[in-house]
This record gives structure tokens, sequence and C-alpha cells, in this order.
């Protein structure tokens, strides 16, 4: 098998059947069908098929799925128009009516409110659990669990989760581990190295990088990929042709856009917890981030997310001087999203404020002084820069 940095490069060169070095966008919503009936039929029902109907497949998503679950150590992946798409739809092709999930407290918002405003409301039981205790994963299992799903590092306030510990319990108690990796990245996290049998991704953020499309991935067994695949033809979130191709390109520099963001992250990180504007800076690249050490045995880099609490004696002083921080950044652009090549950074309570219980923000340590950091691949100098001049205006 190739070395990773080549397999972004060449992993399913199979479905470009031109002689194009770079793939084409195929963009057309249908194609001429075979003169043979059964050969019709064939298309028409076989699972992902690339050249029938672009809800069922097309030739570019079928090479971009190659290559990210060539990433993710997996039989087969899919994509979708976003990343929440992805995520519902793995979540519903694991669930039914009856069934029990647990989910952790720290989850990216829309997450939750897919956990509270639909799986619920259709019959199935969510628990959620503090995803830094181990012991109450397991004390939360019901005879009707059928799913754990988790997040490490988990958005926005960067907490782990054991995946050996998850992957384990999963495969020991018979219930479907799953895990949106889209924080960590491929480069970073191989959660089925743990035992972990799904991973999803919003691959608007690392896997595209360039903050120009949206779109989402699943990735397991050819069986359990080819169930989501049915369940995306009556949710229909397909790939648009142009977004595939956009994530096809994107993905051929994964690696040396991850690796060089790493190493801004850390630097910054390192720098910011100098800082006596800053009460504390939550990186999991640090020896300071209580779970340090378990983010060294799962990862294989730290990731470009931190998060940074400003320092104030309550919490009005505190949100004065993030949203004077935020004014003030120059490089760092204040917008959401994360993991593309540009910083950004955005301020958690206001964001996912109209979506979470003030009970789920205290529970996820979101507070009105806490900011998250998404590092770009600019110089450091830069970055550092923009912040030191920031801090002189407050």
């Amino acid at each position: 098998m190739s070395k990773l940095e080549t397999s972004l490069i060449h992993e399913g060169e199979q479905f470009n059947t031109t002689n194009s070095v770079v793939a084409p966008i195929y963009q057309t919503s249908t194609y001429f069908a075979d003169e043979d009936i059964a050969s019709f039929a064939h298309a028409a029902t076989a699972p992902k098929y690339p050249e029938f109907y672009h809800r069922h497949g097309n030739p570019t998503n079928s090479q971009v799925a190659a290559v990210i679950a060539r990433l993710e150590k997996t039989e087969d992946a899919l994509v979708l128009a976003t990343g929440m798409a992805a995520i519902s739809t793995a979540m519903l092709a694991a669930v039914q009516a009856g069934d029990h999930v647990i989910i952790q407290y720290a989850h990216y918002s829309a997450v939750l409110m897919f956990a509270r405003e639909f799986l619920q409301q259709y019959g199935v039981e969510v628990s959620h659990v503090d995803q830094t205790d181990n012991a109450a994963f397991e004390k939360a299992i019901r005879p009707n669990t059928k799913l754990i799903y988790i997040e490490t590092p988990s958005n926005p306030n960067l907490d782990i989760t054991d995946l050996e510990f998850i992957g384990k319990l999963g495969r020991d108690k018979g219930i479907m581990t799953m895990i949106d990796n889209t924080f960590a990245s491929p480069i970073n996290q191989t959660p089925t190295d743990y035992g972990i049998d799904v991973v999803v991704h919003s691959a608007t953020k690392y896997l595209g990088g360039h903050s120009d499309l949206t779109a989402g991935a699943i990735c397991g067994t050819k069986d359990f990929v080819e169930k989501a695949w049915r369940r995306s033809l009556v949710l229909g979130a397909s790939l648009s042709p142009f977004d595939s191709w956009l994530l096809l390109r994107g993905l051929k520099t994964l690696a040396l856009r991850v690796r060089q963001i790493n190493e801004n992250a850390l630097t910054l990180a390192q720098w910011l917890t100098k800082q006596p504007l800053i009460q504390k800076v939550n990186y999991v690249g640090l020896p300071s981030h209580p779970q340090h050490e378990l983010a060294k045995k799962q990862m294989h880099g730290f990731t470009g997310m931190l998060c940074i609490e400003v320092a104030g004696d309550n919490d009005a002083v505190q949100f004065e001087r993030a949203q004077h921080i935020l004014n003030n950044l120059n490089v760092f652009s204040n917008a959401v999203s994360l993991g593309g090549v540009e910083s950004l950074i955005a301020h958690p309570a206001s964001m996912w404020g109209a979506s979470q219980t003030e009970e789920q923000r205290k529970k996820s340590d979101i507070t009105t002084g806490l900011l998250r950091i998404s590092v770009g691949i600019e110089h450091i100098d830069d970055l550092i820069a923009d912040f030191e001049q920031a801090f002189k205006k407050i």
C-alpha cells in the first residue's frame, strides 16, 4: 500500500476514465443508459453506482470517497453535501425508534440539536455523559443501547475521549461506536486503530481546507456505508459535482497543510500561555491540558484548534475584553468554521447561544470569555504579532 501522502494524490484514480491528469467535473444529473436492460437495472440498484443518476453516485464523488476511506483505514466511504448531512445520515443508519444512544455533553452544537429536536422526537432515547469519564459511558449503557457517538477533541472545549476504551467497550457490549473526527483530521488521529466502527467528518473543514466548499463524509465497512447510502437516497443530501471536485483538490495537500497548522498552533499556544490578558489556554499539545498524556497516546499531531479564556474579574469584563480582541485582530478573521488555510477566531457563547441552553454551555465550559481559534498556515511571526497589537489596544 502506498504511503499516505501518495494516496492523497493517486487513490481512486480508476474512477477517472479519461486521459485528464486532474479528474473532470461530471456536471450532469443523469447518464445515458446501457441498451441492455439488465445492465440498466444493475446501475439503478448497485450502491453508489457512479454513472446512473447523481443522487446515486458520481465518478468524482467515488474518487473522493476512495481517498477518504484510505485516510481513515475503512473499507468504504460516502460523501454528502455537508458535515451534518453525514452525521445525521450515519446516525439514522445506525438506530431506529426504541433504540438508545449515548453521546457526550460536549459536541458540535448542531449535533446536540439533532439529538434533542430529532432523535428524541422520533422515539430514540438519548443519554449525555462526561466524555472525560470512562466509567460514565459504561454506566449509561442500557439493554437497548445501539450507538455510542463521540467527538474528540470536542468542539469547542477540546476535551479528549479515550478511543481505546470506547472501541473495546463497543466491541464487548455489541454496540456500534461512531466518532466525529473533524477537529483532529485523519492526519492527526485514526480512530479505527482503536476499534471505532464508523468515522464521520465535516469535510468542509480540514479535508477541503480552503473554506470554499461544504461537504461531509461517512467512513466504515462496505455494509454500513451501503446502508447509509440507502438512507441518503431518500434524505437527498447529495454532494454537488463541483464541491466534490474542490474536495478532491483540497485533499491533495491535506498532509502538508495539517502539519504546518499543527506547528503553528503549538507555537501560538505556548506564546499565549505567557500573556497576562489570557487566563487559560486550552490546547491538547500543551502539558497543562488535563488530558495531554491521553492525547499523546492516541493522536499523531495536536490539531490546529485551541481555545483561550480572556482574563477578567467577572463575565462582563471578560466579554468586553473578548470583544476588543475580536475587533482588533487583522490576520485572524472573526468567522465561523475552521480547518482552512486562513486563521479564524470565534466567540462560541455568541455563536451557539440560540442552540444551547445555559446548562449545556456550562457543562461544555463555554464561558463569555472563551474564544475558539482555528490556526491557519500563515507565518507564525505574523500570527503572534497580530495578537500582540490587539492586546496593546485593550
